[in-house]
């Protein structure tokens, strides 16, 4: 962890003009400086650099930052590379954090590790992109697809020859375990035993246009390869390996961050070729999933850059079974202050076809009139269902029950109800009481009617409010208990004022990482997915809270409450947080104690979900793994700081 007074420190010795400058070449205005933005297209400068606030912002695309902000979104690089750039600038020496040396040396490991692998990958792309410049035949195609060279050098297209051998011209050790391990070259027959010369090493992408796949640094961690003629696999995408994973990339996603900003939504779609050729006619906002299906994964990382996201599908049976994973990968982030639209195509076209022939404002329109998530969740419920017959409007609402129980609680969720109902010609009472009394039922089931039942808690451990009460049976002859009020005594001060909630590990969570952001580096992806995925308020803070460490980095509460009032969330972020800022500076361990009760909590719903439905086989097998990562949770624990 890098202490936030260094920071502060920092920002205070850099001077962010001359940080700036090195990329956008600033003129004078005033007591400001004003340039070209770097970060969207204009001909009129709107980017203005404030040597007073030594901050940064664009009145034309709204981006806004410090010295270290401005080299990650610029350079790409990450917080702590940014931070050490600029120390090592004015010779400020980055200090230690706060890890075991054990932890540290891990930590390093891994990262040199990393850095080899991207480092191997980006030798490639240069390779190919080279390459792509000699085969007059690719450009020929790439050309006949509409692309121009502009386009090819933006998503850094190459060629990779038809040769079995031909990665061996840009490395100098063939053989170097490393080009395996990326997943550019293939090894046959590897076997310690057999002579070196029976094992066959070759290139894995043969005569193939090549599309880098990059982080949301800018590091290359993997390829698509598409044939340029007939042949199959029609792509071929990268191996899984330690930085590269189908189910969490998206490609496209590090070239779309501007597009983003300046559309207000992300375009999914489902080929390499679409995203260039929407780029190619104006819309930089695609991203494409990795030749899998759109994952929670990649539904979860769009969120944190966007509230608002277009599926795009052929037409096509194909495309709407793809529809159908999207969405139920969607459901669960489908809060009720984001938008998940769902675009089809004629069947005839995909999005790089549709676009070439008809033209931008023709799919422009096409995003304008795609469907809700809403009516998409009922239209997929109702497929098949013949809802002119009683038996048919049952089925639709047996389709719909578990995709509107994954839905966040809001009123999305509620509003949602009442449209099944009436799609089922069924009172919105009557579809509430046999979905949600029937859920009670079942997961009552298997309880003797003794049995005391356990207050019902939310998703932050909290008390619900919803708690059901027992009435008790009016007698004739009922009388006060001993501590009734009696006549002349005075009232209760409090009786009748608003109740607080009391605060749950998800709001010292949140108010851990607001007051020390920096930390959020610091925690495990499990853990950024378990935070992000928290409901309303506490999941839209962790997701604005990660956008902003991605644009500006890490920032004191000051800079962050004054990012927050600007974006609208300051209000909704101080009732969470509400007078705990405050109290006493924590400790990160205290932070890692909040996470481990919401992972608890989290394990113990899923735990109880699956007993109601009586599991058998695999599902018995979960719910026995569940339940024992609770109890050694439970187990371990983590102490607090205060409990020595």
């Amino acid at each position: 962890m890098i202490p936030p007074g260094f920071i502060q420190d920092l920002l205070s010795r850099v001077d962010i003009v001359e940080v700036v400058g090195r990329h956008v070449e600033l003129k004078k205005a005033g007591i400001n400086h004003k340039g070209l933005c770097p970060f969207h297209g204009e001909k009129s400068p709107s980017f203005i650099v404030s040597p007073t606030r030594q901050t940064y912002h664009c009145f034309g695309c709204g981006v806004h930052g410090n010295a270290i902000g401005f080299l990650m979104e610029h350079t790409g690089a990450g917080f702590v590379e940014a931070v050490e750039d600029l120390a090592q600038q004015v010779g400020m020496q980055v200090p230690e954090d706060e890890r075991s040396a054990e932890e540290r040396e891990r930590a390093a490991q891994q990262k040199q590790r990393q850095g080899s692998l991207t480092d191997v990958l980006e030798r490639a792309s240069l390779h190919y992109r080279t390459q792509l410049k000699k085969q007059q035949r690719a450009i020929d195609y790439l050309k006949g697809r509409g692309l121009t060279g502009q386009i090819a050098a933006q998503f850094a297209l190459g060629y990779a020859p038809d040769g079995w051998r031909s990665l061996a011209s840009a490395f100098p050790a063939y053989d170097d375990p490393l080009l395996v391990e990326a997943g550019l070259v293939i090894l046959k027959d590897e076997d310690e035993n057999k002579d070196a010369a029976e094992q066959r090493r070759y290139d894995r992408f043969r005569d193939r246009i090549m599309f880098p796949i990059r982080n949301v640094q800018g590091d290359t961690i993997g390829f698509g390869g598409r044939v340029l003629d007939k042949g199959e696999p029609k792509y071929l995408n990268s191996p899984e390996t330690p930085v590269f994973s189908k189910g969490r990339e998206l490609y496209g996603l590090f070239e779309a961050r501007t597009g983003l900003r300046q559309r207000g939504y992300a375009l999914v779609v489902e080929g390499y070729m679409d995203v260039v050729a929407l780029a190619q006619h104006g819309f930089g906002n695609a991203v494409a999933t990795l030749g899998t299906a759109c994952t929670a994964e990649h539904v979860h990382k769009l969120f944190r850059f966007t509230e608002s996201v277009v599926f795009s599908f052929d037409g096509d049976a194909a495309g709407r079974r793809a529809a159908g994973r999207a969405l139920e990968a969607a459901l669960p982030h489908a809060s009720d202050t984001r938008s998940v639209k769902f675009l089809f195509l004629p069947a005839e076209h995909d999005p790089d076809s549709f676009v070439r022939e008809l033209g931008a404002e023709a799919f422009e329109r096409c995003v304008s009139e795609a469907i809700p998530l809403s009516r998409q969740l009922i239209e997929s419920a109702a497929e098949g269902c013949d809802l002119g017959s009683a038996e048919g409007r049952a089925r639709m609402l047996a389709n719909a029950r578990p995709l509107w129980q994954a839905l966040p609680d809001g009123a999305l969720k509620r509003q949602l109800l009442g449209d099944l109902a009436r799609r089922a010609q069924l009172p919105d009472g009557d579809l509430q009481g046999l979905w949600q009394l029937g859920t009670r039922a079942t997961s009552a089931q298997g309880r003797s009617d003794e049995s005391p039942e356990p207050p019902p808690v939310d998703e932050h451990g909290r008390p619900s409010a919803a708690a059901p009460s027992k009435r008790r049976e009016w007698k004739k002859d009922w009388k006060p208990s001993s501590n009734w009020r009696r006549r002349g005594e005075p009232e209760d001060p409090t009786q009748g004022t608003p109740r607080s909630a009391p605060v749950g590990p998800a709001d010292n969570a949140v108010r851990m990482l607001l007051l020390n952001c920096d930390w959020w580096e610091r925690l495990s992806a499990d853990d950024h997915q378990l935070l992000h995925e928290l409901p309303e308020v506490h999941g839209e803070l962790i997701a604005w809270l990660e956008r902003y460490l991605v644009n500006h980095g890490s920032s004191p509460w000051v800079v962050l409450e004054a990012a927050m009032a600007e974006d609208g969330l300051l209000e909704r972020a101080k009732r969470v947080v509400r007078g705990l800022l405050g109290e006493e500076e924590p400790l990160f361990e205290s932070l890692q104690f909040e996470v481990r009760k919401l992972r608890i909590v989290q394990l113990e719903t899923e735990t109880k979900r699956i007993a109601a439905s009586h599991p058998q086989g695999e599902a018995l097998e979960r719910y026995k793994h569940l339940l024992k990562q609770v109890l050694e949770l439970k187990a371990a624990g983590i102490p607090r700081p205060d409990a020595a």
